[in-house]
């Protein structure tokens, strides 16, 4: 068909065209339907080719699990691993290849195609309280950056089953070298260089981070150690954040009783206090050499915090120390400082604690502690 707006023939002539299509009639009406047939079946390819492409762009996003599965945005660090790929690094997550375990997962050593070896945490699913632990540590591991907490590499998920991928730690966690299988194999230098990084990190969590995170669960085994033996706090599982201008919240517990502040624990009271409460504790474990909490095979007849206050009160600091360690290695102003900072730190109410800041000018500075000692913690 052809439209112009003016004459197609001089002088307006018209011809009649019958006879070309009576001659032609069949094979033009032939190119006609195939024309139209050719055009419909390109159009329906390009649109095929288009649904393909959309829908395999929504899948690469859902592998991502970061917006449409956790509604997680701008999760630009963290490498997404293939699950495949973290299984076979970990031998199936043989035992031989696990290196810690807790209440939210298992962790597995894994030496991935690079030859890199990291850290694989496989979190436990219970009752459907997998994801939201899951969620919760992927969002705030990778908006942390501090050379005293865990870095993360990258995470993997496959239906219900949920990889976090960690940097490596040599020298594993703390509790191992306290009352483990590696007790007393930490120098007095090494240990209050171990109370200095996990304070520093302390800081950045509560002070420094653009979000105020409270890790809820600062405990010994929580604490891991890389080759050189510098900490890193681990295990974000439990983390809350709050608004800087929030004095506490108010939630169910949720931590390890032994390293839980009273006013947490009876009372459902949350504040980045229960952190400085927690490290306390560590600090005491630390300079002791044994865990918070009796165990079967301790003869100890009360808990490491009652243990230690009842010999402050009579300024008998040498019987807390660690009998691993070479007295010739520390004084006792250097004991009776560390005390008092870790009695400080299990104060009640929590108000009485001393921020993380303060507790790092405390142990960096030369000078003793000035003011009234602290008062007996609340034993429970």
């Amino acid at each position: 068909m052809r439209y112009a707006d003016t004459a197609f023939f001089q002088s307006n002539q018209t011809t009649n065209i019958r006879k070309y299509l009576e001659e032609g009639g069949s094979s033009n009406k032939t190119a006609i339907v195939e024309g139209i047939a050719g055009g419909v079946g390109i159009l329906v390819l390009l649109l095929a080719l288009l649904l393909w492409y959309l829908l395999s762009r929504k899948k690469k996003v859902a592998q991502r699990g970061v917006g449409d599965i956790f509604d997680i945005s701008k999760l630009d660090g963290p490498m997404i691993y293939r699950f495949k790929d973290l299984k076979s690094a970990t031998r199936n997550f043989s035992e031989s290849s696990k290196i810690g375990e807790g209440g939210s997962g298992d962790v597995y050593k894994g030496i991935i195609k690079n030859g890199d070896v990291v850290a694989v945490k496989k979190l436990s699913i219970v009752a459907g309280k997998g994801k939201p632990d899951f969620k919760s540590e992927l969002k705030l591991i990778s908006i942390v950056n501090h050379r005293n907490i865990i870095r993360l590499l990258g995470y993997a998920v496959r239906g219900s089953e949920l990889l976090l991928v960690c940097e490596y730690m040599a020298n594993r966690s703390l509790d191992k070298f306290l009352y483990g299988e590696k007790q007393g194999c930490l120098s007095w230098k090494q240990r209050v260089a171990v109370i200095l990084g996990i304070a520093k990190g302390l800081v950045y969590l509560h002070e420094q981070s653009h979000l105020r995170i409270v890790h809820r669960d600062i405990k010994s085994s929580n604490i891991l150690l890389d080759g050189d033996f510098q900490p890193k706090i681990a295990d974000f599982g439990l983390a809350r954040l709050m608004h800087y201008d929030q004095s506490h919240l108010s939630t169910r517990f949720a931590g390890t009783l032994g390293y839980t502040a009273p006013e947490y624990a009876i009372h459902g009271h949350l504040s980045e206090k229960v952190d400085t409460y927690g490290f306390g504790i560590v600090v005491l474990e630390i300079l002791g050499g044994r865990r918070c909490n009796n165990s079967k095979t301790e003869a100890f007849s009360c808990s490491l915090l009652e243990h230690t206050w009842n010999l402050f009160k009579h300024d008998a600091y040498l019987n807390l120390v660690d009998k691993t360690l070479d007295p010739d290695e520390y004084e006792i102003d250097n004991i009776k400082k560390i005390v008092e900072i870790g009695l400080m730190c299990t104060q009640s109410p929590s108000s009485a604690r001393p921020t993380m800041s303060e507790v790092v000018g405390l142990l960096t500075s030369d000078l003793p502690i000035k003011g009234n000692p602290p008062g007996k913690p609340i034993i429970f």
